[in-house]
């Protein structure tokens, strides 16, 4: 067998071709476990971790291509090869769309086959947990997480923005007695003060003008599984009185209702501020705190797991370049070098974004370090932005070719000149920090009384 391998799941219904794939495998060393549908792979999916899934897209009840999308709402980094027959070939471009690696057109070689798992399969990373963990740090806080997501106590995830908290808020889900049960999601931070308490707690008909009929909130659509508050410090005061009672008492009250709908959830919150700061400044209640805080996780940055950053790269190359019919891309040894230097002010989301501006300015085969945009130093030493005519660098960007010293100035810096580089567009910031509106203005205004701008 080959030495530091996951298995590899292979999905086919015709049992010849099952088999010959499998003999195949065998005879070069590598363990694999076979199935005849796409019921029966999330099935063992769920209860063990593959290097990649080898699939059939022409299968029934579940197809190829029913199947990719579930594995990528539960395993998005697990790498999907499709086996198509020619007739399929603009159905299998679609999928690839969709987040599959690559597809192998049939009938082909043994040595296609092997050459493709050899390509895209992941690695053994010394862990059976399903994500991306090269580093150890990383492999400690995934081991954390699964232990707590064997119970139902609340769970609170800090860290940075960027850092993938909600891919770990999925993963306690996928790794907990409700993985059958909805995974909700909501952004504290992206919805309207007005509209979040209805959005959370659901409304009955005519509760407000609009209210045409009664609407579930995502307390209940979360119900049998867990429900994200993501970026829950930037809840107003007066709607956090509301959240701890429902925590309290494990029961919701529609806007405009008078019964109490009673819940069986899991709630999962994230903030990316220091939540006892908040506290003390009285901008976030202490007794919520305490509720929400059972069970913090904290999320190191990207930059705290270096050993993460090739690993995590060579899978945006995969997913991003299906997306955008760039398959068979790589990353050059060099580009990988600039990297792990890089200091990752945006954590993933950053990463993630160079590599898709990468593929699209790549030509060839390979992405080199001129087609990612960062310096190979490991200092956070970027060359400033340009700025529109007439218009005047903010001061701390006059200072951002010095290493900073704290993460406050990391931030503010990456902020400013991702503003700085859409011409001072917010809604283009936005979009590329991943921040809601109403964060970018709270910061700026900040930075201003801070004499960072004018």
């Amino acid at each position: 067998m080959v030495e530091n391998s996951l298995p590899i799941l292979v999905v086919e219904d015709d049992p010849s071709l099952r088999e010959a794939i499998g003999d195949t495998l065998e005879l070069a060393g590598r363990s694999y476990v076979a199935v005849e549908g796409g019921e029966e792979a999330l099935k063992v999916l769920a209860e063990k971790a593959f290097s990649i899934v080898i699939s059939d897209v022409r299968m029934m009840p579940m197809d190829g291509i029913a199947l990719l999308k579930e594995i990528r709402s539960r395993l998005p980094h697990l790498p999907v090869v499709l086996m198509t027959a020619f007739a399929e070939v603009e159905k299998a471009v679609d999928a690839m769309r969709s987040g599959a690696c690559d597809f192998l057109l049939k009938p082909f070689e043994p040595s296609a086959l092997l050459a493709h798992i050899n390509k895209y399969a992941l690695p053994d990373t010394g862990n059976a947990l399903g994500v991306i963990a090269s580093d150890q740090a990383s492999r400690d806080m995934f081991a954390l997480a699964q232990r707590v997501a064997q119970t139902d106590a609340t769970v609170l995830l800090t860290g940075e923005s960027g850092v993938g908290k909600e891919v770990v808020a999925r993963f306690i889900h996928r790794n907990s007695a409700r993985r059958n049960g909805p995974f909700v999601a909501i952004n504290c931070a992206a919805i309207p003060d007005s509209l979040l308490e209805a959005t959370l707690f659901g409304y009955e008909k005519g509760a407000f003008t609009g209210a045409q009929q009664a609407q579930a909130g995502k307390f209940e659509q979360a119900e049998g599984g867990t429900l994200l508050l993501d970026e829950v410090t930037e809840m107003p005061m007066g709607l956090q009185a509301k959240l701890l009672r429902v925590l309290q008492e494990r029961e919701v009250e529609r806007v405009g209702g008078k019964k109490p709908v009673p819940l069986n959830i899991r709630i999962v919150a994230t903030s990316n501020r220091d939540m006892a700061a908040a506290v003390a400044k009285g901008n976030f209640r202490e007794d919520l705190f305490y509720r929400l805080n059972v069970f913090p996780v904290a999320i190191p940055s990207l930059r705290e797991r270096r050993d993460d950053i090739v690993s995590i790269a060579r899978h945006f190359v995969v997913e991003h370049g299906g997306r955008l019919g760039r398959s068979g891309v790589s990353l050059s040894p060099a580009a990988e070098a600039v990297l792990v230097a890089h200091d990752w002010p945006g954590n993933v989301r950053e990463l993630e974004n160079i590599i898709q501006r990468a593929l699209i300015l790549s030509t060839g085969g390979h992405i080199d370090p001129g087609h990612l945009g960062v310096p190979g130093k490991p200092s956070i030493a970027h060359p400033l932005p340009a700025f529109p005519v007439g218009q005047e660098a903010p001061a701390a960007l006059t200072e951002s070719a010095k290493k900073v010293d704290n993460m406050k100035d990391l931030e503010r810096d990456h902020i400013l000149r991702t503003l700085a580089e859409v011409g001072g567009s917010r809604k283009q910031a936005i979009e590329r920090l991943g921040i809601s509106e109403r964060t970018l203005r709270n910061k700026l205004q900040q930075y201003r009384d801070e004499g960072y701008l004018s």
